[in-house]
Order: C-alpha cells, then structure tokens, then sequence
C-alpha cells in the first residue's frame, strides 16, 4: 500500500513537473486566502456637510461666552463613521486652517491672556452612514482666571470613519461676550 502511495505521488510530480505542483498550491493558498478577505475595501474620505439648513456654527458666525449651542452638521460616509471631535482655540495670531472658501473680517493681532480652550471627542452609533449632530456645547464665561478673551477663535471638526481615513474642518468664528 505504501509503494501505491509512492507511485501515485511520483507519477503526477513526472506528469505535471515541480514547478506545476508548486503553481496549483500556489494558487490554491491565494484562493483560500482571497474568500477569507473579501471585504469591500474602504478608500474614501468621510464627509462634513455645513451646507445643510440648520448648520451651526458656519464661517464667520458669532458665539457667546455664558451660553448653549447645538452643532448641527451632516457627517456621511461611504461605508461607516466612526467618530468626530471639535477643538475650539483662540486665533488671536491670525494663524490659518481654515477649510472654507469666506473669509471672515478679523480683529487686530493680541497676546492672549485667558483664551477659551475646548476640546471632546463624541462617538457615532455604531453602523451609521450618515449622521446628524445635535450637539449642546456650553462656553462659560471664564474660569478661575476670570473672563475670557473675546475675539477672534476657530471651530475646528474632525471626522473619522471606522477604517481611519479622516477629514478636518476649520471655521473662523468670534465668541463674544453678550452685551
């Protein structure tokens, strides 16, 4: 029985060659491997869209020290969102990242003293394409130094789908007291 064996292997190593045997595994191992990973691959950026009506805050828009928002945009994804962050600071220096087209008249260059810094981070529901943010965000009026600076800051978004592609949105905006 183990001559037959023997036999049986060497007549298709001669019939086919050792290049071909290793060809048909080869193959074989990229077929099996190939229907284990057949996901659809995720090459897309996600997307912020300011343009929906109720969108808040958009370029050039106000804020106040003491009060409640809501940040309203559409965030989308081809395959899935994973989560977005918003990072508010002070643009007393002029510096620029913004991502919109407007440009917003800007107060004169200052030194901060008590700049207003906010940053989070907000999870989507897992599986979503799309999602509406309706986001309360409070700004207080100031902290243990006092007062916050009024003036020029950015409201700065970023998104990032469940594969790790990420998009950044930069917005010029003034938080002012209300008078």
């Amino acid at each position: 029985m183990e001559n037959m064996k023997t036999i049986k292997k060497g007549l298709f190593i001669s019939v086919f060659g050792k290049k071909a045997w290793m060809t048909v595994f080869l193959v074989f191992l990229f077929a099996v491997f190939n229907a284990c990973n057949n996901q659809e691959t995720d090459d897309e950026k996600p997307e912020i869209d300011l343009t929906i009506a109720d969108a808040f805050p958009v370029n050039c828009d106000t804020l106040y020290f003491g009060e409640d928002f809501s940040f309203q945009a559409l965030l989308k994804d081809n395959v899935e969102l994973g989560s977005y962050s918003i990072d508010i600071h002070n643009n007393f220096d002029h510096h620029s990242h913004s991502s919109e087209v407007t440009e917003c008249e800007l107060w004169p260059k200052k030194v901060p003293v008590n700049p207003f810094v906010f940053i989070n981070d907000y999870d989507i529901p897992q599986g979503s394409r799309e999602y509406k943010t309706s986001q309360k965000i409070t700004i207080p009026a100031g902290n243990g130094n006092g007062a916050f600076d009024e003036g020029d800051y950015h409201f700065y978004i970023s998104l990032t789908d469940k594969e790790g592609w990420s998009i950044q949105k930069g917005l010029s905006i003034k938080i002012l007291k209300r008078r």
